[in-house]
């Protein structure tokens, strides 16, 4: 049933988290697409059903490339309402970095949130959260392959640290996820020494954050003392959700999306 709320129709792209793909946004896709909205849902290189390997990436940009490259395709004068889960939270900044002029609002949903003033990976680097050797982990695998000396640390998600991030969601989206995440990255290394991203690009366009209450991996205090450090426009907060906040409370994480859509993006095929 249509969301009685949302009386235009916006594109909204949804940009998954480390380890998973587009698979992850399966519930809100079709909550979306009910009610009304043109919904993207891709998957970063070497993700979900892309073909790439985790070893035929070299650096985060190779990561973030099939973003970009939807971004640069889209029709002259559409502005889309670009979402990111977790890590995909700098994904969505690099490409807001990038095509400022294409993006209405992003939405951060329990998400890394970058700051214009220290390196991309400044927030997650702040509490240590490239050491693979952090208990936090549990039996998350790390690696390098390929050049071992200057390529990204690959790390996979195991069963307990999934089962952290799912807590509160469906046993049946547990075990989806267990059968379909991949080998990923935080691309800390490289993202440690970049350059901030820019006030006349990241910096212009609006930003909503969605905090997820009961989230054991990033924990609302962690998502808390990120907009602390980068103030967004607005903040939105699910009480009942965990990481997967797609999957555990896809009804009110579809409508908050929908709300701020509307709000942000209300000038959208008008």
């Amino acid at each position: 049933m249509a969301n009685s709320s949302c009386d235009r129709s916006h594109h909204i792209v949804l940009v998954h988290g480390a380890c998973h793909g587009a698979w992850s946004w399966y519930k809100l896709i079709s909550l979306l697409r009910s009610a009304g909205h043109r919904v993207t849902a891709l998957d970063l290189a070497a993700s979900g059903v892309d073909e790439r390997r985790f070893s035929d990436l070299r650096n985060f940009a190779d990561y973030n490339q099939p973003l970009i490259d939807l971004l640069a395709a889209l029709p002259q004068g559409e502005r889309i309402v670009l979402v990111g889960h977790s890590l995909g939270g700098l994904n969505i900044a690099f490409a807001m970095d990038r095509f400022p002029h294409k993006v209405a609002v992003g939405v951060f949903v329990t998400a890394v949130l970058p700051d214009i003033a220290h390196p991309p990976s400044f927030v997650y680097t702040k509490v240590h959260l490239e050491d693979p050797t952090l208990p936090f982990w549990l039996d998350t695998q790390f690696g390098t392959v390929g050049d071992k000396e200057n390529g990204p640390l690959s790390m996979l998600f195991g069963p307990k640290f999934l089962s952290l991030l799912y807590n509160r969601s469906p046993p049946e989206d547990f075990a989806l996820a267990m059968t379909l995440v991949r080998p990923s990255s935080l691309f800390a290394k490289e993202l440690e020494s970049s350059s901030p991203l820019s006030a006349s690009g990241y910096g212009s366009v609006a930003k909503v954050f969605v905090v997820c209450e009961k989230d054991e991996g990033l924990q609302a205090s962690f998502q808390r003392w990120m907009i602390e450090n980068y103030p967004v426009n607005e903040v939105r907060v699910i009480e009942e959700a965990d990481h997967m906040a797609m999957m555990s409370t896809p009804e009110k994480l579809s409508q908050f999306i929908s709300e701020i859509a509307d709000k942000y993006a209300s000038f959208i095929n008008e």
